[in-house]
């Protein structure tokens, strides 16, 4: 199981904005606000930014994402539109979609560095 995970941007402000609009309809809250660091969890902080002001934009192709789950299809849907309108962008829009063991509704998106980020609702979390 996975404990938290960071992610590194380069302005920590804006970043945080972000995070909390694209977070929150996953039930995420921001936890901890220091001067390089925010933390956002639901009871302690699972997801960090790091502030890396050199750091350069992700290019589209490293194959990497996060999945955060969702409690059903219009968290996801939030979850888009926040991104969409805090600056980030589509990087796939909500809908059905097929893994290896069973369907389920997602959407993807990129933050302002270039992070790719995916919410996910499987039918037994609807």
């Amino acid at each position: 199981m996975i404990d938290h995970l960071s992610l590194s941007v380069r302005d920590i402000v804006a970043s945080a904005a972000f995070y909390d609009a694209v977070l929150g309809p996953l039930g995420y809250r921001r936890m901890v606000d220091l001067e390089a660091r925010v933390g956002f969890g639901k009871r302690y902080p699972e997801v960090w930014l790091n502030h890396r002001p050199n750091r350069t934009v992700e290019p589209g192709d490293t194959g990497l994402h996060i999945c955060l789950r969702a409690r059903d299809q219009a968290s996801v849907q939030a979850f888009h539109q926040a991104a969409l309108d805090h600056g980030g962008a589509d990087d796939g829009p909500p809908g059905p979609r097929q893994a290896a063991m069973t369907g389920y509704y997602a959407a993807f998106v990129r933050d302002l560095d270039g992070n790719r980020l995916e919410a996910a609702a499987f039918p037994m979390e609807s």
